[in-house]
């Protein structure tokens, strides 16, 4: 059985050195999918005593699984949760019907186990790993993997979230969290999140990636009704406009109007794609981690699994802009790797499919004639 939060030790390291130039070599690591081996495992899927592509998205995922590894005989070892904890400036503009306190608060209860996504990885037999990368407050708890670049980020309606170099340390804390889940076992890797606000630089990164209008990127968050939603919008359509001149390259756009949080999921995407480890990618939040790894190296795209839309409005448009699709349609909200969680079973029995089902030989079962 995966290990607990609370039985994991308690982790303080530094976040060293990282450069614009180490991005660009990581981003340069990165390969394509074994488009071979992913012909391969579709021969054998095909060969399954079942109709051809019977079995839908699930092959599709097992296919993918086994490209992305570059091995026909995939199976998903140790599952790994990574949730980032970091708060936001910009909760002072009354952007959250939540008080920033729950960031901290939540910290401990997800370290308790009593979380949305603490249930649903012990579902799915993931292990959750709490790693906090920019909380405003000090939290102090067993398990807790401190790596806090700041306490919180600067208003981003005021000017920008973070310098370059925090953005740069804090996706070098994503960094460092994949490679040590993949050094510990981990086959494939769950992102997650939680900081009150943090709807709000994410749909400013949606805006300003995609690009596309900022009203129809930003949604009702944690709870706000239609009013409040407006002033949301303008508080983000204020931050662009302060930060301008950032937003014309991915990581410069990440420091101005994101957050420590998506910026580590970032980092966390880019790594699993050097290492070609699978990542199921969360909810709205993560998939900007998600679209400023894409930016960065357009590859990432091949070891993303993304894992439902989101009820918040925008996600929809970043499917639609990115052309992707996600596995589940769940009107999911929460974050913290909720989605995520449920996503590994899904891949998990697509791998199980190819790896268990027999072949129509192996079976003595007459194929179809066509």
């Amino acid at each position: 059985m995966a290990p607990t939060v609370d039985q994991q030790q308690e982790t303080t390291t530094t976040t060293g050195n990282f450069s614009s130039d180490d991005l660009k070599a990581l981003c340069r690591a990165i390969e394509p999918e074994d488009a071979a081996i992913r012909q391969q495992a579709q021969a054998r899927l095909d060969n399954l005593t079942k109709p051809r592509g019977s079995l839908g998205k699930l092959e599709m995922l097992a296919a993918r699984t086994c490209a992305i590894t570059g091995r026909l005989d995939c199976h998903l070892s140790r599952k790994v949760i990574l949730t980032f904890a970091a708060d936001h400036g910009v909760t002072e503009e009354g952007v959250s019907i939540f008080p920033p306190e729950v960031t901290c608060q939540m910290i401990h209860n997800f370290l308790g186990g009593g979380a949305g996504v603490n249930v649903l990885a012990r579902h799915a037999g993931a292990e959750v790993r709490v790693i906090d990368v920019g909380a405003a407050g000090d939290v102090e708890a067993p398990g807790l993997i401190k790596r806090k670049v700041r306490p919180g980020t600067a208003n981003i309606a005021k000017g920008p979230a973070m310098s370059e170099d925090e953005a740069l340390a804090a996706i070098r804390v994503g960094i460092d969290s994949a490679r040590d889940a993949i050094a510990d076992g981990a086959g494939i890797l769950g992102t997650g999140e939680m900081g009150i606000g943090n709807t709000t630089p994410s749909a400013a990164l949606f805006a300003a990636l995609l690009p596309v209008p900022v009203g129809q990127v930003t949604g009702l968050g944690t709870g706000l009704d239609e009013r409040a939603r407006q002033h949301k919008v303008r508080v983000i359509e204020q931050a662009l406009a302060v930060n301008q001149a950032r937003l014309a390259r991915p990581l410069t756009a990440l420091a101005a109007v994101g957050g420590l949080e998506i910026a580590a999921i970032c980092g966390v995407i880019l790594e699993a794609a050097k290492s070609r480890v699978p990542v199921v990618v969360d909810g709205f939040i993560s998939s900007a981690g998600a679209l400023a790894a894409m930016r960065l190296q357009p590859l990432a795209r091949d070891y993303c699994f993304f894992s439902h839309m989101s009820a918040e409005q925008g996600h929809k448009i970043f499917f639609a802009e990115m052309e992707l699709e996600p596995l589940l349609h769940l009107d999911l909200r929460l974050g913290e790797g909720t989605g995520a969680a449920l996503a590994m079973g899904l891949m998990e029995a697509g791998l199980k499919i190819m790896n268990e089902m027999a072949t129509f030989d192996e079976a003595g079962v007459s194929p179809s004639e066509n």
